[in-house]
């Protein structure tokens, strides 16, 4: 009977001994994030200064997973957001105010210290139709869609990671493929709108031959890839209620052709690179910043801001006369109270 009681004993605490030790073993597994809902009303009744009733409702989720073990890292983000905003008017009552599709990955081998050799992959893009809303009750065009634009990126390189919150990414080989995709059924109830789309993201290249009055024709694609350089950076920090993630993204590719093209009147209308060339980058810098209070109400802050070369944008003077399509900074906030959870 005793040594039944000394194995019993034995076994409990050597159960006890291995509990303690995979209690004290922290997880090599890290996951963090912030999702919530921020909406907002105005109800107006004879306001002398105008407007419409309104509701304004964005649904977001940002998402890090971390995995860290011995000399392996492997970092996941996804970043999702869907704005839809309610006028009370006759003309387009609903319209989408925000769209976001963002995913990255990177798998490293640390070789020294806080350094690792690595290897990464991101997706860009939206879920729904975006569309220009003109006030009237004619159907709004559409100007952006799923993979319309998207950008895709594979890339090997080097990551200097000094802790769990800072990252620099810096690769030599990064593939870049934007994509202007329509299909046939949406072109067929949208007429002109795959090369709309082409033409806008860039997706198009001029012929390699010229044509006999020295002009070059151009040649529309859905998708265009690039070889390039890719630097990118990120910070995930947490103190207490607080949270900021904040991811930075810069590429240039490996091209340059200035030949010039010019129309059938031999004036001058750009360069064959279409300003895609070596040392003009591509900006995507996004910012979320988020305090808790109360357990399940938050107050966020969000930002984006991007810069696309190739990528034109009309504008148009004080009176609303075009200037023309160029280049420009492309920026948007969003500041929110609503319902929320950070872990």
């Amino acid at each position: 009977m005793k040594k039944y009681l000394l194995s019993i004993f034995s076994l409990c605490f050597a159960a006890l001994t291995m509990a303690q030790e995979a209690e004290e073993t922290p997880s090599p597994w890290d996951f963090s994030g912030v999702v919530g809902l921020n909406a907002s009303a105005t109800g107006l009744v004879n306001w002398a200064a105008g407007g419409n009733n309104n509701v304004n409702g964005v649904a977001f989720g940002k998402v890090r997973l971390l995995y860290n073990e011995n000399n392996l890292s492997w970092e996941t983000n996804l970043n999702l957001e869907y704005g839809l905003s309610y006028i009370d008017q006759k003309a387009d009552p609903f319209q989408k105010s925000s769209d976001v599709i963002d995913f990255s990955t990177k798998f490293g081998w640390q070789f020294h210290k806080a350094w690792y050799l690595t290897a990464a992959a991101g997706f860009k893009s939206q879920m729904a139709f975006g569309r220009a809303y003109d006030g009237t009750e004619a159907a709004d065009p559409i100007i952006s869609k799923f993979l319309s634009p998207s950008y895709t990126d594979i890339s090997v390189g080097i990551d200097w990671k000094p802790n769990d919150i800072f990252s620099i990414y810096l690769s030599p080989v990064a593939g870049k493929i934007t994509t202007a995709y329509v299909g046939d059924a949406v072109e067929e109830d949208n007429p002109g709108l795959r090369e709309q789309m082409q033409e806008k993201y860039a997706t198009w290249t001029y012929s390699k031959e010229a044509n006999a009055d020295g002009t070059y024709d151009k040649i529309y694609t859905n998708a265009k890839a690039e070889l390039g350089l890719s630097l990118k950076g990120g910070i995930n920090y947490t103190y207490k209620d607080l949270k900021i993630i904040t991811t930075v993204g810069l590429f240039t590719p490996y091209a340059w052709d200035k030949t010039e093209m010019k129309d059938a009147n031999g004036l001058f209308i750009g360069y064959r690179d279409n300003n895609r060339r070596f040392g003009n980058f591509d900006v995507d810098w996004d910012v979320a910043i988020s305090y808790q209070f109360l357990k399940c109400l938050n107050v966020t802050l969000s930002t984006s801001l991007k810069y696309y070369n190739g990528v034109k944008i009309d504008k148009f003077d004080k009176e609303g006369n075009s200037l023309g399509a160029t280049e420009r900074v492309q920026f948007k906030s969003i500041l929110g109270l609503g319902v929320g959870y950070s872990f």
